[in-house]
């Protein structure tokens, strides 16, 4: 793509998830169902993280696109490379991950991750907004431009810390409220929630994989150390 038509799509993105990640965290706490509890917000869900994420990589992307336009390239090549690694490490992985497991779950059964009550809370456009279009996002990116992949060690121990961070939030609102942040965990032991957790994170880092190795085949190798 032309840099021009970049900044405008990269722009877009922004706007859209910043609108999106807007909508679901001013929802009225007087609307949420009783099962959903207030310990933490919104902000104990990783599909609301990851919007907030995703509008973060589109608003370095913008801003790279930007500098490049008006010849700052001194001034870009930082913010390219921190627009390389948040999507390599964390955006693609996690949009891809937040798809796929929540519609899994979803169809499976529904109430583990997703109760109905909570369709007279949450529009249909704005569930499909956050669990769906997510998805086609991060591959549009792909296809956009290439992306600089860190050395893989690099890039699986920052998204193993990451997933470290999350999983000890959930455990810590478990910790101070007793309930967990997705009816699912309750289904599991200890040991049957841990080996769950470390599935989870291997199935993170498979899409970590997929992404560098779409990344490799439609723009050839590309990494930086």
């Amino acid at each position: 793509m032309e840099i021009s038509t970049l900044a405008t799509y990269h722009c877009l993105a922004f706007v859209w998830y910043f609108f999106v990640a807007y909508s679901i965290t001013h929802i009225k706490t007087e609307e949420r169902p009783s099962e959903v509890f207030l310990y933490g917000g919104q902000w104990k869900y990783l599909t609301v993280l990851n919007l907030v994420l995703q509008a973060v990589f589109y608003g370095v992307s913008f801003l790279a696109d930007v500098l490049r336009l008006i010849k700052k390239l001194r001034c870009a090549k930082p913010v390219i490379s921190s627009r390389d690694l948040i999507f390599s490490v964390l955006a693609f992985p996690v949009s891809t991950f937040v798809c796929i497991s929540f519609w899994t779950l979803y169809t499976y059964n529904r109430e583990l991750v997703y109760p109905k009550s909570l369709d007279g809370v949450i529009p249909l456009w704005l569930n499909h907004a956050m669990h769906t279009a997510v998805l086609p996002f991060a591959l549009l990116e792909i296809l956009a431009l290439p992306h600089r992949y860190p050395a893989k060690k690099k890039g699986l121990i920052l998204l193993g810390f990451v997933a470290f961070l999350y999983i000890s939030w959930v455990l810590w609102i478990y910790s101070v409220t007793g309930e967990w942040v997705y009816p699912l965990f309750a289904l599991f032991s200890p040991p049957g929630l841990a080996a769950f957790f470390a599935g989870s994170l291997a199935i993170i880092v498979s899409f970590y994989n997929f992404g560098e190795f779409l990344n490799r085949m439609i723009w050839g190798q590309s990494k930086f150390s």
